[in-house]
């Protein structure tokens, strides 16, 4: 019997004529989600989303650019008797190795828990999880160098600067060590520390670098000495920035041991070795924590091997699902490997293979690293290197429209004409659309993934975020604050899904590069897709599907899979389905047959939404 035709109103019954379509499937009786009490509005999140003026305020002088000129005019400290690396969530080994050397004095490595930070950029427990497991691994690394590993929980995260400062001095240390973070709370906070310790006595000296990028921020401007907004001729800028500047990809300074007296009992720093890591933090406890270590395992030397792995191993069917990246049986191979498939993938966004994104945050691996082990491959796009390679910049692009234009970490568009669209405050389709229950079997498979991995392809989450901001017309700083489709470790060249709810699920997220591909799929950021671009999740999912492009698992490259294997995996009511019908099932089966299936109706009928958001977007403050 043929399908039969459906099509959903977007009109003030859509609601009530939802409820028919789902024939049975009520979702009053569903078990509820513990996002329930979901926030429908963007003006509902206080603090998100600064006014037109502080925006202004901001950009005019990027406090960036205040960091960097308030170093340049801090006082120089003497050597003291200690230095201190303040170990950050983004970065490595600084320049405070280079500096212990020479003035044979005490390396201490000091970590600061801000739970206060935590909640405010939406951390997941997977991300906290993630990090605490990386720490035990490296205090433990420390330890046998005799490097003390100090951490602390300090709130509120105001007064940080006065903790640091005061530890500071209680070690007799006169300089300090930090990678720069690029949120405008963090800056004002490093902008603090400078003041207070040109303020002390003795002084203190304060350094913070940029060890996240290869290139830092300012580094790059147009001809007329602006930054970058297209993604191009950024590229080549960039590209010829680091083959003149050849230090950007050093190889970072390798640890030496402290002088063993450090732990004798007459020494100042003896009880610095007695602070443990934590198993977990109250409020962001790891309900499935036990899986998530088996799919990303913590460590440098699980980087390195993963890393590896993607250089050198053919997928396996064997990886499909919740399997170690690390498991046995892998096999090596030159013409076939992940890294191999990466160049004739159809859609090139497979960096995540690399390792976990939170590793290079914590002892873990870098861009820099990357680059420097790639070499002479890194210019020439055309080889496997050279394509991986030249995603890796997307992260540094991003952190640089982010210094550039701080407004954007404060919930403003970078195209502020856009700023006036009307978006809609249906909570009941967000929380669907966070469930995997919006009926349309990709999003809901990439949702799902999101859910149960902390993880998601590229392609899915750019399916999945355009679905939420222009077929449900949800506004993308709720998708946005809801999740963090970046991740710090190889620059996943669009960082899209929602913002609080992906960062609340995903292993990790990164700020500049979360906002720069959540704001690009939406069409409100730097060089962004046109608003007139929109993804049909029904076409994507059969293209996705076909060229299997999809991943189930970041250690594996789905090549092995048959079509539709992605969404028969996370959507299981649809596991016996083929063809288009896999792909819209309530379009191409009977009614009866459709019901069956336990799978819920669409929330709406994608040619009619795209025709709201076309008429949306193209007249910003009209419905």
């Amino acid at each position: 019997m043929p399908a039969q035709k459906r099509k959903t109103s977007l009109g003030a019954s859509a609601t009530k004529k939802r409820k028919v379509r789902d024939r049975g499937h009520d979702d009053t009786k569903e078990n509820p989600s513990p996002q329930s009490s979901v926030l429908a509005s963007i003006e509902e999140l206080p603090g998100r989303v600064a006014t037109s003026k502080a925006a202004a305020v901001v950009d005019a002088n990027p406090p960036y650019r205040q960091l960097l000129e308030a170093q340049d005019h801090s006082v120089e400290s003497q050597p003291g008797e200690s230095v201190v690396y303040w170990m950050r969530m983004e970065d490595m080994r600084n320049l405070a190795v280079n500096h212990a050397r020479r003035h044979c004095i005490p390396l201490l490595v000091l970590f600061v828990i801000s739970m206060e930070d935590y909640k405010a950029h939406d951390r997941s427990p997977r991300r906290i999880d993630f990090m605490l497991r990386n720490l035990k691994i490296l205090q433990s690394s420390l330890n046998i160098l005799d490097i003390p590993l100090y951490i602390i929980s300090h709130t509120p995260r105001t007064a940080i600067p006065h903790c640091v400062v005061a530890r500071l001095h209680e070690w007799r240390a006169t300089r300090v060590f930090a990678n720069i973070e690029y949120g405008v709370d963090e800056l004002r906070r490093d902008i603090k520390v400078i003041t207070l310790g040109r303020e002390d006595q003795p002084a203190i000296e304060a350094t913070f670098v940029d060890d996240k990028s290869i290139v830092a921020p300012g580094k790059l401007a147009t001809l007329k000495g602006k930054q970058y907004a297209v993604y191009s001729p950024w590229l080549k800028a960039w590209t010829d920035h680091v083959k003149s500047h050849p230090e950007t990809i050093r190889p970072l300074p390798i640890l030496t041991a402290n002088d063993s007296h450090i732990r004798s009992s007459t020494s100042l720093y003896h009880t610095l070795f007695d602070t443990p890591v934590p198993d977990s933090l109250p409020g962001f406890e790891c309900v499935d924590a036990e899986k998530i270590a088996v799919l990303w395992p913590a460590g440098t030397s699980a980087a390195r091997q993963i890393f590896e792995r993607f250089l050198q191993t053919r997928a396996r069917q064997s990886q499909l699902g919740d399997s170690s990246p690390l498991a046995d049986g892998a096999e090596t191979t030159k013409n076939e490997s992940r890294l191999a498939i990466f160049q004739d993938e159809p859609i090139p966004s497979l960096r995540r293979y690399i390792c976990p994104g939170a590793h290079p945050s914590l002892d873990g691996l870098d861009a820099r690293f990357f680059r420097y082990f790639l070499g002479a491959h890194q210019y020439d796009r055309t080889t496997f290197l050279g394509s991986y390679t030249s995603e890796i910049a997307w992260r540094d692009f991003y952190s640089h429209v982010m210094c550039a234009f701080p407004r954007l970490s404060m919930g403003r568009p970078y195209l502020e004409k856009f700023v006036e669209v009307k978006w809609e405050t249906d909570g009941k389709a967000l929380e669907r659309w966070m469930q995997g229950r919006t009926g349309v079997p990709i999003v809901d498979a990439a949702m799902r993934q999101a859910n149960t991995q902390g993880w998601m392809h590229n392609r899915a989450r750019m399916i999945a975020a355009t679905y939420l901001a222009k077929d449900l017309m949800i506004d993308w700083r709720l998708g946005e604050r809801a999740g963090s489709l970046f991740f710090t470790d190889l620059c996943d060249t669009l960082n899209f899904l929602a913002l609080q709810y992906f960062m609340q699920k995903f292993i990790d997220g990164d700020l500049c590069n979360n906002n720069g591909g959540w704001q690009w799929c939406t069409s409100t950021g730097v060089d962004s897709q046109p608003y007139f671009r929109i993804f049909n999740p029904y076409t994507q999912a059969e293209k996705a599907g076909n060229s299997s492009s999809l991943l189930i698992h970041p250690g594996l490259i789905s090549r092995l899979l048959s079509p539709g294997d992605y969404i028969r995996h996370f959507v299981p009511e649809l596991k016996d389905l083929e063809g288009k019908a896999l792909y819209s099932p309530h379009n191409h089966l009977h009614a009866i047959t459709f019901e069956r299936l336990g799978y819920p109706a669409p929330l709406i009928d994608h040619a009619d939404a795209r025709e709201r958001a076309l008429r949306r977007y193209k007249n910003p403050g009209e419905l």
